[in-house]
């Protein structure tokens, strides 16, 4: 029986990776919490990060050599997993086995985006968590953007008010490509670029467009319309170039991903009011790094976010020379030249504010704004989107289809 609320949270972490440091990184602002594990496939990543959760001075982290063992630590109160896509059902099949045999005392979970590959895969999730009776948050760091927690308590209390909600959400999301292979490899990520970075777009816009006071399931989705195409990275020299980076499974030239989609949500409120979402996302875009660009529009008032529009700006000329890194923006295409500089990354894209939400609602046993519920209906939404591309329709909800649909690029293996 846990007694909440529990004056310290005691987090695993599955995963060491890219994403891991990220949230990581954001815990350094983040009270009541502790990281007290990590397990991840390679023990000198997971070795490595234990030794970076010391350097933060964000816990006393134990390196563990199997999911078992980190469930089944005594001073483990809630896992964050931030594993590659094709790993989390697998995860959650056992963290649901240890909880409900009495072997573990882990009372929540929280799963990076997107919360899984496919339908199926997401509801499977959703109802692992839920028979271990485990309080679950989907971690979706956009709709806890700085800019976006300010910008819709503004719209809202003084624009919306006063004439009318907003109609129209936009989000674009564009860098020039991910770090790792396997978000590459359409059956283990479980697409392309769609699935990747959509998941942000379609839920931060849905976000957006739903009242303070009301669950983002008070809008119903009526239909979606989608576009995929593979731009660049199917072109001989760049599929030579993924080949080089990331090896023979990565081969653009004959199993190509999507690196461009667009999406189109029509939705409809409790009073029947129509609303839209537009999304577009993109891995051949090329400029000072990734670029998040959010947008909201009613009958008197609009709210625009860029993030590469920042307040600090650095210039060097062609004769500072240096190693190439991201350490003015998340991919960062250069170094030289007029670049944004992002200086709390953690802070603005929303990890710490998203970490602190989870870490207080896991703490004191309520529900977070965004669980895997959240998660579902937004898998739900990229099936919907990656169907009417395959189709060239559009495609009405509700849609029984969606249930074991997976994308074309998915279907095939690496």
């Amino acid at each position: 029986m846990v007694n909440f609320p529990k004056e310290t949270l005691r987090i695993g972490f599955v995963g060491s990776g890219f994403i891991a440091e990220f949230h990581l990184k954001s815990l350094i602002g983040v009270r009541n919490c502790e990281v007290r594990g990590v397990f991840s496939r390679t023990a000198e990543k997971r070795d490595r990060f234990a030794g970076r959760v010391a350097e933060l001075g964000v816990g006393d982290c134990k390196a563990y050599e199997s999911l078992e063992a980190l469930f089944r630590a005594e001073d483990i109160d809630a896992v964050w997993i931030l594993s590659p896509n094709y790993t989390r059902l697998d995860i959650m099949q056992v963290l649901h086995d240890e909880v409900t045999g009495g072997r573990s005392g882990i009372f929540a979970v929280a799963c990076e985006k997107p919360l899984a590959r496919t339908v199926a895969e997401a509801r499977r999730m959703l109802e692992l968590a839920e028979a271990a009776r485990l309080n679950h948050g989907y971690l979706e760091n956009q709709v806890f953007c700085t800019p976006i927690l300010r910008g819709k308590e503004i719209i809202w209390r003084r624009a919306a008010s006063t004439t009318g909600r907003p109609y129209l959400a936009r989000a674009t999301e564009e860098h020039s490509g991910p770090h790792e292979p396997w978000f590459w490899q359409g059956d283990q990520q479980g697409g392309g670029v769609l699935s990747d970075m959509m998941c942000h777009s379609v839920e931060v816009a849905r976000h957006m467009l739903t009242a303070p006071d009301k669950p983002r399931s008070s809008l119903r989705i009526k239909s979606v319309n989608g576009t995929i195409a593979t731009l660049k990275w199917n072109r001989p020299s760049y599929a030579d170039q993924l080949k080089i980076r990331f090896g023979a499974a990565v081969d653009y030239r004959s199993r190509p991903s999507e690196d461009f989609a667009r999406g189109t949500i029509l939705l409809e409120d409790e009073e029947g009011n129509e609303l839209i979402i537009e999304a577009t996302t993109s891995w051949a875009y090329v400029g000072a790094g990734l670029r998040i660009q959010l947008e909201l529009l009613g009958p008197e008032y609009a709210l625009e976010f860029n993030s590469l529009n920042t307040g600090l700006k650095i210039f060097m000329s062609r004769e500072v020379r240096g190693a190439e890194g991201e350490d003015l923006v998340e991919k960062q295409n250069a170094e030289q030249g007029l670049m944004p500089v992002l200086e709390d990354e953690a802070g603005i894209y929303g990890y710490t504010d998203e970490n602190r939400h989870m870490v207080e609602c896991f703490r004191k046993g309520t529900v977070p704004l965004e669980t895997f519920h959240d998660g579902l209906a937004v898998i739900e939404m990229l099936m919907g989107l990656y169907l009417s591309a395959e189709r060239g329709e559009t495609i009405r909800f509700p849609c029984p289809e969606i249930e074991t649909f997976i994308p074309a690029v998915a279907r095939q293996k690496s």
